[in-house]
């Protein structure tokens, strides 16, 4: 207790700090008139939240009214830097915690590495277990452009550097002059914050989305991952001592910025062409970077220290690749070999750097310039082996290690960007493909068994099926194009460039098959001396609750096809599957869609144990609850036992991405906590595992069942439901925000829930406070389960404390509830036309809210949700006092802008504001969509 309230003062005492800095920059930046509008609104509703008070509510509501549209615009820019300055307070405190663990005996924090080991060597798992472990673990984060983040890069960067100067009071040693320097400091970089515009005035394209994405690589993850190897290097010696642990580089990173072509038609292949090619550039000056600092450290005579006799013949190698540059290096650094070695390597990154810019192809032919990644790695390699050689291991196994680590997780591409597109796309493209090809004239008309005999067949003939292309329609013609580009990129930037080929949508066997017939066709698939290959991995993605529960008969169709088997050995035996969690938890609620996913992979494993293959789970979760959000550690470890084996991939989508990886020191820990939890949940490759209770299971198949009914109930049979959601949520102006370059609808005019997007539908129901699709249908399923029976609460508590899976579950469930707020969902319950449907629906939603509010504080045995999680219990108290004002004020300006009524151009003037709070609302959520 005695160190949550220092730590708790410490955090009060940041924000209160911060937040005075910005007081001080609002009444000088803004004039005293907005610093007194947002003081009262502040004040106003923190005595409200303390007691309530219908007549200062009303004074309130009143004076929002009354404001002007300009000092509205700044008043909801106070409240959104203000989330955004205790983000940082929050995060800085989280990570100064860390640290004072650290520096304990016994203090590991849960989630290091080691703690991790330590846990594992008390089950008695060797080092050589370890090393097989560490040797099996692939940690696969792939970044994601999905419209929920609504930070610019500029305003990235701004929040970047208050972190920093924010840090440096934490130290002890700072007098009283140079901590007002500090401060100082930090309140000018709050004010350039605060004259900064956060809101995007057009609309991104991809290609901005792509330098969003680079933005974390730049400013955090180069620095991130090495540290986070040699945080691991450090936890094995610790732990093992003498055994002799080798690290390995276990993280790889994807991304689908540039390469998502689903729904959103501004992803062609040129852009895709753009994004490859940008991403590589970007890790090559990286590299350019760090050798430049090694040529400067690396001075070593060889007067002075024995170089091997490997790295001296390279060189003569290298003086025969670049004749004039040896004449220069020779009389320059003459007994300086390292320097030698170095300016080489430079040379040849600069060659490979032009050459990428000019579209040339990278291969054995490319001259001296590196071919490959594996050729930069070996230089590196020997590099490191001769300074070990003559016992400079320090430097090689710090500086050059750290850039082997790099090499081996980045390569020269970057991160593997993802192909994804919806299975209807490859079936129509065929189609016109292969209209005049025996077998496939009717294509579209075929059933699905006549469909697999024919792409069966395709497979087997050697070359492509048709000679000349037909004319075909833009959408076919785009697909080709982008089939021709990664069979391009493959050759001129890497062929590690390109991830999977995930297809959204996956109903059958023959929507995997139509793409390796695609990949044939343009020379990406085919025969070789060793059979039937693909370069193209496919991922099926199977998204709603219907899929997920045919999924095992899609798979085994597909299995059981031996040439599907033969490019599947080609593969390393390995089929990779996407689960989502958008769709399925929008489909049929938030336990039916964690129950699906649970199920899902314990089918996953049982089809790998029979087949012989490996199967990695390619996780689609978002930043909210509704769409398998969470802490990354406990999602991790709250898998089925024994089916994650080693790897896992996840995708980082939207807001995410900055919480996590804006920030070093915030990357190496979720890098950190991403491993260890992967490390300790593979611990089924090592020893036996334990498999779940099965009264634990039969008792969730009943709640999701009885949840799921709930669910639908209120989704597809409640009258006006579509209608309550379009018109007391902010659906319809988040499309005019300027967040994503993906259409937030399927189709503009259609009121369906087909037509809505996953993301937007929890964006949404989160900005009106409702945030449904996290906790509706949890108090029907567990009240009429237990039906007032003392024995069954019992052994609901009991899977509470004992079982990962529905412990996680339900923190995630009561960390959205803890957002929820019903009242605040009442007003928006009042924006709907027709108000006695609404009131209807609304009352339904706050009923089933108060029963899950019960039975979840019944099941968790407390008085108040995150009892077991103070921190996060305060932080979100802290910010829904901050949030309050913004959701009145959003309110009122829904109304104006919706008033049809007024002047068009009235309306028009409420609506930056409107889409300001939107932004701030979602800053003081942190996990919105």
């Amino acid at each position: 207790m005695e160190k949550t309230a220092i730590n708790d003062k410490a955090l009060r005492s940041r924000v209160k700090l911060l937040g005075n800095l910005l007081g001080e920059v609002l009444r000088e930046q803004a004039g005293t008139r907005v610093f007194n509008a947002v003081e009262q609104l502040r004040q106003g509703y923190i005595r409200l939240h303390k007691k309530e008070d219908a007549r200062l509510r009303e004074r309130l509501a009143r004076f929002i009214d009354a404001l002007p549209q300009d000092d509205l615009v700044l008043v909801i820019r106070a409240f959104n830097t203000y989330f955004s300055l205790a983000n940082i307070a929050e995060e800085e405190s989280q990570h100064i915690q860390r640290r004072r663990q650290l520096q304990k005996r016994d203090g590991l924090w849960t989630g290091s590495f080691e703690e991790t080991f330590r846990a594992l060597q008390q089950q008695g798992v060797t080092s050589g277990q370890i090393q097989y472990l560490l040797d099996q673990t692939r940690y696969l984060p792939v970044f994601t452009a999905h419209p929920t983040e609504s930070k610019r890069r500029t305003v990235l960067h701004g929040l970047r550097r208050i972190f920093v100067v924010s840090k440096k009071l934490d130290d002890p040693t700072l007098s009283d002059e140079e901590v007002k320097e500090v401060t100082d400091n930090l309140r000018a970089q709050i004010q350039i914050l605060w004259e900064t515009e956060e809101v995007r005035t057009n609309k991104p394209q991809v290609q901005d989305e792509v330098e969003n994405g680079l933005f974390f690589f730049r400013d955090s993850l180069f620095k991130a991952v090495p540290m986070t190897y040699r945080a691991a290097r450090r936890a094995a010696r610790r732990v093992f001592a003498n055994d002799d642990i080798d690290i390995p580089a276990f993280i790889r990173f994807g991304s689908w910025i540039g390469g998502d072509r689903d729904g959103n038609p501004n992803v062609t292949a040129a852009i895709t062409s753009w994004a490859l090619r940008t991403q590589s550039v970007e890790v090559l000056k990286e590299y350019q970077q760090r050798l430049s600092g090694l040529y400067q450290l690396l001075g070593h005579s060889s007067r002075f220290c024995g170089i091997s006799p490997v790295l001296l013949a390279s060189l003569e190698r290298d003086a025969d690749d670049f004749p004039e540059l040896a004449e220069w290096v020779d009389q320059r650094f003459p007994s300086e070999p390292y320097r030698r070695k170095l300016r080489y390597m430079m040379t040849r990154l600069d060659l490979r750097l032009r050459q990428l810019e000019n579209g040339q192809i990278m291969n054995e032919s490319a001259g001296p310039a590196y071919a490959s990644a594996e050729d930069f790695l070996d230089d590196l390699l020997l590099v490191r082996d001769s300074l070990r050689g003559h016992n400079d291991d320090f430097i090689a196994d710090h500086d050059i290690q750290d850039i082997v680590w790099l090499v081996q997780t980045f390569g020269f591409h970057l991160a593997n960007l993802d192909i994804r597109q919806e299975s209807t796309v490859h079936s129509q493209t065929l189609a016109e493909l292969y209209a005049e090809v025996p077998g496939f004239a009717d294509y579209s008309e075929l059933s699905e068994e006549a469909r697999l005999l024919a792409l069966t067949d395709a497979l087997r003939r050697p070359g492509p099926l048709v000679e000349k292309h037909p004319e075909l329609s833009p959408l076919a013609a785009e697909t080709c194009a982008m089939f021709r580009c990664i069979a391009q990129l493959r050759r001129e930037v890497s062929a590690s460039g390109f991830g999977n080929y995930v297809i959204s949508m996956t109903h059958e066997a023959s929507h995997i098959l139509e793409v390796l017939v695609l990949a044939k066709e343009f020379g990406l698939a085919g025969w070789s001396r060793q059979g039937l290959y693909s370069e193209i991995a496919v991922t099926p993605l199977f998204e709603t609750i219907h899929d997920l529960e045919r999924m095992d008969a899609v798979i085994s169709t597909l299995l059981d096809n031996p040439v599907y088997m033969e490019i599947i050995k080609s593969q390393e035996d390995t089929q990779e599957i996407m689960l989502g969690y958008s769709d399925s938890c929008k489909d049929g609620g938030i336990l039916s869609s964690s129950w699906s996913l649970y199920q899902a992979q314990l089918r996953l494993a049982a089809i790998a144990d029979k087949r012989h293959i490996q199967i990695r789970v390619f996780h689609g979760r978002g930043g909210s609850v509704g769409r398998g959000g969470g802490p990354t550690y406990e999602a991790i470890l709250a898998q089925p036992p024994d089916t994650v084996r080693g790897q896992i991939k996840i995708t980082e989508q939207g807001e995410v991405l900055s919480f996590k990886y804006a920030n070093l020191e915030t990357a190496v820990y979720e890098l950190t906590v991403g491993t260890a939890g992967l490390i300790k949940a593979s611990i089924g490759l090592v020893r036996p595992v334990a498999a779940d209770n099965p009264a634990y299971l039969k008792v969730m198949a009943e709640l999701t069942h009885l949840g799921e009914q709930t669910y639908r109930d209120l989704t597809e049979n409640t009258p006006g439901f579509l209608d309550y959601f379009y018109e007391a949520t902010p659906l319809n102006e988040i499309a005019h925000m300027n967040i994503g370059s993906r259409p937030s609808h399927r189709q503009r005019s259609d009121r369906s829930m087909a037509s809505i997007r996953a993301i937007p539908w929890i964006f949404a129901w989160a900005q009106s406070r409702h945030i449904l699709p996290a906790w509706f249908g949890l108090g029907s399923a567990v009240a009429q389960w237990r039906a007032d029976k003392p024995e069954r609460l019992e052994i609901l508590q009991d899977m509470y404390q004992r079982w990962p899976f529905f412990r996680a579950l339900m923190g995630n469930i009561s960390m959205a509830m803890a957002k929820t707020d019903m009242a605040l969902a009442g007003e928006y319950a009042g924006l709907p036309l027709d108000q006695k449907l609404a009131s209807s629906v609304f009352e339904k939603i706050r009923r089933e809210f108060e029963l899950s509010l019960a039975e979840m504080l019944a099941m968790a045995g407390t008085e108040q949700l995150l009892s077991d999680n103070p921190g996060l219990a305060f932080s979100l108290q802290r910010r829904n006092v901050y949030m309050e004002p913004l959701n009145h004020i959003q309110l009122a300006l829904l109304r104006r802008y919706r008033n049809e009524d007024a002047p068009p151009e009235f309306r028009e003037i409420w609506l930056d504001p409107l889409l300001r709070t939107i932004n701030a609302i979602a800053a003081g959520q942190r996990n919105t969509g």
